[in-house]
């Protein structure tokens, strides 16, 4: 499935969104140094498995072909980012969530389609998703989304509510995935409570409930059809 994003690099370069890249495979469309410790980027599949295998390990059975693809990706994308990465050394937590004991280094890692998407701290919990706009995610709009939170949502100036709300959806994985301990309730443990945007791309005010109320910030980018959003915060 091609999620359409091949025009991406130049829009972002042209608002400063991207890190110039260079000697870099083609493949590699999107980066962004967050700061000296976090970085995140989306790779576009283009390889066969061989490429991928040539420099990351399979780390378990995975007999879906595309599945395959996307978890070599990720893996490959996590060294890309910081290549002294212990990919061998990634475990499982029951909540299916990636991690590494000792939390040497945080990461999150999505996949839509041909894209993958990867962050990477070595100081601060980190979230990311990438998503493309479905009609599924309409029709499960009041799972995850508050009354308050939908009327936010048709403030922004977006040619569709779809987008509108592939937008909030992808804030939510990532959050979810921020957290990393899984029964949380897309609805009621997440309220996004203020959207700033501008030229496509934006952050999100939000509050995490679960036990306790954490304040959060997102950031997130609208782009040929995909949408990306991350956080990184301490603790």
């Amino acid at each position: 499935m091609n999620c359409g994003c091949l025009n991406f690099l130049s829009w972002a370069k042209k608002y400063n969104f991207a890190q110039p890249i260079t000697k870099h495979p083609v493949p590699l469309f999107y980066q962004q140094y967050i700061n000296e410790t976090t970085s995140l980027a989306v790779w576009q599949i283009t390889e066969t498995e061989d490429f991928f295998l040539a420099a990351v390990p399979l780390s378990r059975e995975i007999t879906h072909p595309h599945k395959r693809l996307q978890h070599l990706a990720g893996r490959y994308l996590l060294q890309h980012l910081f290549p002294a990465f212990p990919i061998h050394l990634i475990q499982i937590a029951s909540t299916r969530k990636p991690y590494l004991e000792g939390d040497s280094h945080h990461f999150s890692i999505s996949h839509c389609g041909d894209f993958v998407a990867a962050i990477v701290s070595t100081t601060n919990r980190v979230g990311i998703d990438i998503e493309m706009p479905v009609e599924k995610i309409g029709r499960i709009v009041h799972k995850f989304l508050k009354p308050s939170e939908q009327q936010l949502l048709e403030n922004l100036p977006l040619p569709n509510v779809l987008q509108s709300l592939t937008i909030a959806w992808s804030a939510k994985e990532a959050m979810f995935k921020w957290y990393g301990l899984g029964k949380v309730d897309f609805k009621e443990h997440m309220h996004l409570d203020h959207i700033i945007y501008g030229d496509q791309s934006g952050t999100i005010e939000a509050a995490f409930l679960k036990d306790e109320s954490i304040p959060l910030q997102l950031s997130y980018h609208f782009f040929d059809g995909l949408v990306l959003s991350w956080l990184h915060t301490g603790g």
